[in-house]
């Protein structure tokens, strides 16, 4: 056992004791570099993922931020009238221009609760084109005919025809709303005043813009889609809606009532028909939900789910009850591509002023908003005239 013991516990020989020290010194050097490269890796992660997240919450915590104060000194003003927290913040403090001759802005959570009920109303704002500005008035230049398409070559320059342009002038009017409230209730401190002129205010809007955009007149309103002058589609012109008869006065016609609704279709330029909707009132919408093809078939397709809309010969059809009833002449449907076909044009801020005088022991108090809107290709639209 000794003489074993020595031979398997002997000296390794040098050459290959330096071999194996030589191993392990580099085994242990990689491991060490390796462990260096993880942790810089890993403080490189956590510097990145630290900075993305501030990234991340920058912009919602200044917004948030910002809007507290306006926030807390709007709602004093709304309950008391103290207006030294609004006339204290300033622009390059807060981002906030609050103070006006016509009162003070609405603050944000009011105005974008007014600015959703107005888009998701049944007006024509749904369908058109809007835009905001910080102007007094908008302006579009509309081509006027196709403009020249060709193809070139290396040899031929490929000039085509230019259309004409012509410069369409939008501006804005004020729209405003009055609610009023009792002192006693702005004293509630249950009492949410915000949501409920809000509320309001958003309701008073609504209606108001909904009519302007279809009957305005353009005499300190919108002016309304049909109040602009029409003529039959054979003859009219880059500056009239085109309109299609049905064939009888102040109905349908009794032989074929839906031919018009077709012949309305396709007096639509094809360009237009993709995003084409039908537009028309209630009392409209119950006559021609009636119609059935020559199999049997209703034209009129409702929707399948909350949300959707219903459609009409395949183009969704939106409820106005602005638009009028079916009668002699009237010009009860509109057809067309509305977001090419009418602008609407609006600054983007709510302004509120507080009136504890006017209507004692009521408050009231004046909300204004500006507003525009008008026909800017007129190919986009045409109507059906019941004559």
């Amino acid at each position: 056992m000794t003489e074993a013991k020595a031979a398997g516990g002997g000296d390794m020989p040098a050459d290959l004791k330096g071999a194996m020290m030589g191993f392990v010194g580099e085994l242990k050097a990689f491991r060490d570099d390796i462990q260096t490269k993880l942790k810089a890796q890993e403080e490189r992660m956590t510097m990145i993922d630290r900075k993305t997240a501030l990234r991340g919450r920058a912009p919602l915590s200044s917004t948030a931020e910002a809007a507290a104060p306006h926030q807390k000194a709007f709602n004093a003003y709304l309950r008391s009238g103290d207006d030294d927290g609004l006339r204290g913040l300033s622009v390059e403090e807060k981002g906030l221009t609050v103070a006006s001759d016509g009162g003070f802005l609405a603050a944000p959570q009011v105005a974008d609760t007014v600015q959703q009920v107005l888009r998701s109303g049944a007006s024509l704002r749904r369908l058109a084109n809007v835009v905001t500005v910080e102007s007094s008035v908008y302006e579009v230049l509309v081509d006027k005919g196709d403009l020249g398409a060709g193809w070139a070559t290396e040899a031929a320059s490929g000039e085509t025809a230019t259309g004409g342009i012509e410069r369409i002038a939008i501006p804005v009017h004020e729209l405003s709303a009055m609610p009023k409230a009792s002192q006693r209730l702005l004293d509630d401190a249950a009492f949410d005043v915000e949501a409920w002129l809000a509320e309001r205010i958003a309701d008073k809007f609504a209606r108001s813009e909904a009519a302007a955009f279809v009957n305005g007149d353009g005499a300190d309103k919108p002016r309304g889609i049909l109040r602009y002058p029409v003529a039959p589609i054979a003859t009219a012109t880059d500056s009239q809606v085109g309109f299609v008869v049905t064939g009888a006065s102040g109905d349908f016609n009794p032989d074929n009532p839906a031919d018009c609704l077709i012949d309305l279709i396709y007096a639509l330029g094809a360009a237009y028909r993709t995003n084409a909707s039908f537009m028309m009132n209630s009392k409209t919408a119950a006559r021609v939900r009636k119609m059935k093809d020559a199999e049997g078939r209703f034209l009129w397709a409702d929707a399948l789910t909350v949300g959707q809309v219903p459609q009409l010969l395949g183009y969704p059809v939106l409820i106005s009850e602005d638009m009028p009833d079916v009668a002699a002449n009237a010009m009860a449907i509109a057809f067309g591509d509305f977001r090419s076909a009418y602008t609407i044009v609006e600054r983007p801020d709510l302004r509120v002023l507080r009136d504890p005088f006017s209507a004692k022991p009521h408050v009231l108090f004046y909300a204004t908003k500006r507003v525009g809107g008008g026909i800017t290709d007129f190919r986009a639209v045409k109507l059906l005239r019941f004559a």
